[in-house]
């Protein structure tokens, strides 16, 4: 059975004419799937091609289990279910360039940050590209509103996924389809510096963000596992040469974590190894998770972790909290519901 939304244009017209149908069929295939209507309300196409379309593909659809809405700024977070049964989050946020989607890639984690939610109870699977889109279409027709920027920051390492979200990417920014250009999309990694290097060649104009979290391998290992595999030296190196092969600009993700990573001395250390680099950094206040002892940096702190980098002539930003009252970190609303 072809999942009809995980596939191309180009595969959906193949799907139709090995079903005797003309090329053009599988134009309006397509326009239907993304206008929402299964196949039995596919009226343009006849019954009898109907009948057997739906018996070689389907056209998944994800369940809202719950929708918690932030009485702060209005940002929404959903809980998803699988056609399996499985859930993941989602968060919709309003600015005023416009909606942004962070979107999960995987369901659980097997990365094992210390900070992160989502990797507790390990992977359990990855998404195909239609699971990821699903999660984008269905709060659009909810909240009867556009998303027009993408962030693939949610649960799940979105390069441990690699070619679902690389289907995914291109399938967003299809004309007939979601029509999301590359540039609004972001995809942020833990530092897999193989498919950094891989992604680079892709030729895609997203924008690549880097969760750092420490400016040295001592400390990074501590939080993120990752780096016994791949050390900061390493991984920065990969990133030049990303930004050397596309002319992009990196983000750096930074979690403030309090007493952990967040002295003028590791402020100095990121500095260093930031100059000169076509990048800027994000700090981001951590969000506490009951399974840690982590707190978030105080505000002196985060202010002069900003001012020290910002001498290196680096540009810094501070990420504004977003649907604070609401959980919006991610894996700790699928983790209540499966704890009950």
């Amino acid at each position: 059975m072809q999942d009809l939304l995980s596939l191309t244009p180009e595969e959906i017209t193949a799907l139709c004419e090995s079903l005797g149908e003309k090329p053009y069929r599988g134009r309006q295939v397509f326009e239907a799937v993304y206008g929402g209507a299964d196949i039995a309300d596919m009226t343009t196409l006849s019954k009898a091609f109907r009948a057997r379309l739906a018996e070689e593909a389907c056209i998944p659809r994800l369940t809202i289990v719950q929708k918690l809405v932030s009485a702060i700024d209005g940002t929404v977070k959903y809980l998803y279910a699988l056609p399996d049964g499985e859930t993941v989050e989602s968060v919709f946020m309003r600015y005023k360039h416009g909606n942004t989607m962070c979107i999960s890639t995987q369901v659980g984690c097997r990365m094992g940050c210390a900070f992160c939610a989502s990797t507790k109870n390990g992977l359990v699977r990855s998404l195909v590209p239609s699971e990821l889109l699903l999660q984008i279409l269905t709060a659009e027709r909810d909240l009867s509103e556009r998303v027009s920027n993408i962030v693939l920051m949610g649960m799940g390492e979105p390069l441990d996924n690699y070619d679902n979200v690389i289907k995914f990417l291109h399938l967003a920014n299809l004309p007939a389809g979601m029509n999301i250009g590359l540039r609004h999309i972001s995809l942020s990694t833990c530092g897999l510096v193989d498919k950094i290097d891989r992604l680079a060649d892709e030729g895609l104009p997203i924008t690549l963000s880097i969760s750092l979290h420490a400016p040295n391998d001592e400390k990074r290992r501590e939080i993120m596992p990752i780096a016994n595999k791949y050390s900061v030296r390493e991984l920065i190196d990969a990133c030049k040469r990303y930004i050397a092969k596309t002319g992009r600009r990196i983000s750096f993700e930074y979690a403030l974590i309090e007493g952990v990573n967040d002295t003028v001395e590791e402020a100095n250390e990121v500095g260093r190894l930031l100059s000169g680099m076509l990048c800027h950094l994000n700090l981001i206040p951590v969000n506490p998770i009951k399974e840690k002892n982590f707190k978030r940096s105080g505000k002196n702190a985060v202010k002069v972790f900003t001012e020290t980098v910002e001498a290196y002539k680096i540009t810094v930003t501070v990420r504004r909290h977003l649907g604070g009252d609401i959980n919006a970190s991610c894996g700790q609303l699928r983790q209540q519901h499966a704890e009950g």
